[in-house]
């Protein structure tokens, strides 16, 4: 499969936006709710004019959009290519037969919704309620066109089984026949170790009729890398496809992990071992890209929770750009990907139209993103009708649904009223594979002094399912005042934690959220469009006070570093103890390859002396001790120590500084005010 180079179709700036007052050239991805259209809700246009050379007649070309909010109509040379509705996920159109060596194509996008659309009104409440995020309108995903021969590998869907030391690797591969008779190919698959060594190899003689057919070979990987948290190892599969003289005709590559995921005696277990993990949620939301963010920008902000420890996210109410599903495969974070269906009522829950959108959302997801290994539920609502007959037959539907497309994974949704219900028989939540909790106790669901009692109910309620809290945390409206409000949200953190990791059954936390994000609700009276005061930064992504108390109290180990008394003017020993959390912690899991590092510095930065120390597996308490040459000069003297991920990532960190004059303690530690760095 070739793909066109991006700026040929999808990134340059002479694509054409008609917007209802302005015609403008723009770059890809784009939204007009920005500026001046910052409220528009209607129809925009999309046009450009590309050159394609003049193709072999059995070359197939493609036509791909990533994403365009909401609904979609798409022309190439006057000819109608189709419509798409959804704004998350990609689609294609073929284009074989309308291209020309010149070439005019016209999208128009309509980003408005109504009861029937997903996202659309959350009429659980009030039926013109809008969702809680912003309707950011136009091609918002990038475009591009792929160039293939009479046969194509459409895609992969490569699934693994862990037994007796070995993985199983079974690839089911669309293979799409444009000639007009059956032929036969000879199909190869090649599995590439993390280090870039050929792992496994298959080839077959397959006969493909006209049109689309899905082709299963299976292989074995003998003692396989394992994907996890701190080891994110990652296997390529590459599917090629020749005639029968062994001519390449196309080929298709595409990553994927091999790990296992179990949920046992309600605990979540990864590669065998018991995790309890912590993450916080984030809209695909900046101020100056909106929904069509760039890389850069969300490199940035994934960086920056990667830095919080996140290793859990849902990661938000809709699927999500691949540069993000491919973040959380290369950095070891697992996630639960949702289609946005937000607060629906039980009679929209039971529409026709909706329940087939809704299942045409989740196929697309899950074709789109079924290979990813950070994944390993589906959501398929959030806040909805769920406790209702049409909500119960709605979650049924779709997880059987799920099903058939992806067996393996586990099907959930995330619930806000469980606390409030007297049966576990009358919510959705009792087919889950287990519960996703959303809980704001001190805000939405009541004082925070009920939350004890409402996580107890809903444990014994549920005496058999895992829990995963969704949603927590504070937002601003909650607060008298804009400054009032991430103390408020601090207390609710460091009140809560606790409270959370204290059930055996909570598996992980999930803050909600990382960003202020723009939105028509949940926002100060008077106000009918802005930024809601919910998120660790806010939407310049400055640091609120917050955002440190959340990465300290989700550092992987508690750190000790102590100057020892001296008869000298300057301590010239230290002594450090490294205590990684146990299980009765939020977060936790298993340590494997990590380093702690230590360094000494003088008033000016200047490094006296380093070192460190490796462990293969950091489960108990470690003491450290370290020596420098005695300073009879020292004005400074600063010891930092970090503990390391094997990917060199900061695990937990912590400094302590002596200076002239300040008492050594008879424990070890200076006197003087210790600064922490967590």
């Amino acid at each position: 499969m070739f793909r066109t180079d991006a700026d040929s179709i999808g990134r340059r700036s002479d694509w054409q936006s008609h917007p209802p007052t302005d015609t403008l050239s723009v770059n890809l991805p784009h939204t007009w709710n920005l500026g001046r259209q910052d409220s528009y809700l209607g129809k925009a246009w999309y046009c450009k004019t590309f050159a394609m050379p003049m193709q072999s007649p059995d070359l197939h070309v493609r036509l791909h959009f990533g994403a365009t909010f909401y609904s979609a109509h798409v022309w190439l040379n006057g000819t109608e290519l189709g419509t798409h509705e959804g704004g998350y996920t990609a689609y294609s159109f073929d284009i074989t037969r309308q291209l020309r060596a010149s070439n005019y194509l016209a999208v128009e996008v309509d980003n408005r919704i109504d009861a029937t659309t997903i996202p659309g009104l959350a009429q659980r409440g009030d039926p013109d309620a809008w969702y809680d995020w912003w309707d950011y309108g136009g091609i918002v995903r990038d475009v591009w066109i792929t160039v293939t021969g009479p046969i194509e590998v459409n895609r992969q869907q490569i699934r693994t089984q862990m037994k007796d030391g070995q993985a199983g690797i079974n690839d089911q591969i669309i293979l799409e026949n444009h000639s007009p008779q059956q032929k036969r190919f000879l199909l190869s698959l090649t599995v590439i170790d993390p280090k870039g060594n050929a792992a496994a190899h298959e080839t077959r003689k397959v006969d493909v009729a006209p049109g689309a057919a899905p082709i299963a070979i299976s292989t074995t990987v003998r003692s396989p890398e394992l994907w996890g948290i701190d080891h994110p190892n990652l296997y390529r599969m590459t599917a090629e496809v020749r005639d029968e003289q062994g001519r390449l005709l196309d080929q298709q590559s595409d990553t994927f992990g091999i790990r296992t995921i179990e949920i046992r005696d309600r605990h979540l277990l990864l590669n065998g071992e018991r995790v309890r993990l912590t993450g916080v949620a984030r809209h695909e939301d900046s101020v100056s890209e909106g929904l069509a963010e760039t890389t850069g920008t969300m490199r940035y902000d994934w960086d920056d929770m990667k830095s919080l420890q996140v290793a859990l996210t849902r990661p938000v109410h809709y699927p999500q750009n691949p540069f993000i599903l491919d973040y959380a495969d290369r950095h070891g974070i697992l996630l639960i990907p949702e289609i946005p269906l937000w607060q629906f009522s039980e009679a929209q829950l039971k529409n026709p139209r909706v329940i087939a959108l809704a299942k045409q959302q989740v196929r697309e997801m899950i074709e789109e993103s079924g290979n990813h290994p950070s994944i390993f539920a589906w959501s398929v609502c959030n806040e909805s009708d769920t406790a209702t007959p049409g909500g119960i037959a709605y979650f049924r539907t779709m997880q059987d649904y799920i099903r058939q497309l992806d067996p393996n994974r586990f099907v959930t949704y995330a619930d806000d009223k469980l606390p409030k219900l007297k049966r576990a028989e009358d919510s959705a939540a009792n087919d889950a594979d287990f519960l996703m909790m959303n809980q704001y106790f001190g805000s939405w669901h009541g004082p925070e002094s009920e939350l004890s009692e409402s996580l107890d109910r809903v444990g014994r309620m549920f005496s058999d399912k895992m829990v995963i809290i969704s949603e927590f945390g504070l937002a601003g409206i909650f607060a008298k005042n804009p400054e009032d409000a991430d103390p408020m949200r601090v207390e609710i953190i460091r009140k809560q934690m606790p409270e959370l990791a204290r059930r055996d059954w909570i598996a992980g936390a999930i803050l909600w959220c990382y960003q202020d994000y723009k939105s028509r609700r949940t926002l100060r009276p008077g106000w009918d469009g802005g930024f809601v005061e919910h998120g660790l930064v806010d939407e310049y992504r400055q640091r609120k006070p917050s955002y440190y108390v959340w990465k300290e109290l989700n550092a992987l180990a508690a750190i000790d570093a102590r100057w020892e008394a001296s008869t000298s003017a300057a301590p010239s020993r230290f002594t450090v103890t490294v205590n990684p959390n146990k299980v009765e912690n939020l977060p936790y899991y298993p340590l494997h390859n990590y380093r702690v590092t230590w360094q000494v510095s003088d008033e000016s930065g200047k490094l006296i002396k380093r070192g460190e120390q490796s462990f293969a597996d950091l489960q108990e308490q470690q003491a450290i001790s370290g020596e420098i040459q005695p300073l009879t000069d020292a004005k400074v003297l600063k010891l930092h120590v970090t503990l390391l991920r094997p990917g060199n990532t900061i695990a937990a960190e912590e400094s302590v500084e002596w200076k002239p004059g300040e008492v050594v303690g008879a424990a070890g530690s200076s006197a003087s005010e210790e600064t922490s760095t967590h």
